[in-house]
């Protein structure tokens, strides 16, 4: 500050005679006293406050996940590009659509999406009539269905990833897997798979699907596995993984428990509730001061 003094000798950093002094500004956002737990999750947590009211930052972030979430749900699925990257893991796929013939009639009947459309099944049956008699005995071990769901961003971001670290897997399993070719299914939602491995007669299916995007996970994927898939099974017959994106479970940890799921119920001829997740793969996860919670204070 410039403090020198006038030609007629007064000190101009002064204010001037009865002049009201303003007092220093107040800080306008609250910070939360547990603000540092914001580091351990995605969660709207800690956001302090201005006066009554959430700080306008933390609105707006509100309102621009909100927005994520919504196109997250209406992103067109780029199901030619999601193929082209599984062919070049070496695997073989079918382009498949459920009887929900658009986005609009997918979201306001989720029945149409559980099933696949008729084209789809006379494709299926086709493909499965032009198989030599030895490989249709032999029958295959696991068909994989990728399904846009309600989050196409979360398919194009995981699901060849996902298939990938699935794939080496069961490469090096000494068992051995069958698999079918991969279905790519547009509009389709988890009962879908059943369509899908019962048509090509698979032992187990498992659907890598869209999740339904949350406010600070617009891009989770699930997974789901069925053993002996046919059409009318419910979700007590499935397994589920869940939350599989960059910033949840990372593909090579989901694809260690699906690994052990998978191995499990063919030993045990079944999933659903009756099969439990016996891995470790993922149970601990790394914590940066794991020693105490923020309501105790440490010792």
């Amino acid at each position: 500050m410039n403090t020198a003094a006038s030609p007629e000798g007064e000190d101009r950093s002064a204010p001037p005679e009865g002049a009201a002094v303003t007092a220093p500004a107040r800080q306008a956002v609250t910070a939360a006293p547990w603000s540092a737990l914001r580091r351990y999750t995605d969660a709207r947590i800690a956001l302090g406050r201005a006066g009554h009211s959430t700080p306008t930052a933390a609105h707006l972030a509100l309102q621009q996940a909100h927005a994520s979430a919504r196109d997250a749900v209406h992103l067109p699925f780029d199901a030619d590009g999601v193929a082209a990257g599984l062919k070049a893991l070496g695997l073989s796929t079918l382009l498949l659509h459920s009887a929900a013939a658009d986005r609009a009639t997918y979201l306001q009947r989720p029945d149409l999406g559980r099933r696949l459309g008729e084209p789809s099944l006379q494709a299926l049956a086709a493909w499965r009539a032009g198989l030599d008699a030895g490989d249709e005995a032999a029958g295959f071990d696991l068909a994989i269905v990728v399904a846009d769901g309600l989050s196409a961003l979360a398919m194009h971001q995981s699901a060849v990833p996902m298939v990938a670290a699935l794939q080496a897997r069961l490469q090096a399993d000494p068992a051995g897997w069958r698999l079918a070719p991969v279905a790519v299914v547009e509009q389709g939602r988890v009962a879908v798979g059943d369509d899908v491995g019962a048509g090509l007669g698979a032992r187990c299916v498992v659907v890598l699907i869209g999740e339904r995007p949350g406010l600070s996970s617009p891009d989770s994927l699930g997974i789901y596995m069925t053993w002996a898939p046919r059409p009318g099974l419910t979700d007590a017959a499935r397994n589920c993984i869940s939350n599989v994106r960059p910033a949840g479970l990372a593909p090579d940890i989901a694809a260690a428990r699906l690994h052990a799921l998978l191995s499990a119920a063919r030993e045990r001829g079944y999933s659903g509730v009756d099969l439990k997740d016996e891995s470790e793969a993922g149970a601990t996860l790394a914590m940066d001061e794991p020693a105490a919670g923020f309501l105790l204070p440490r010792g």
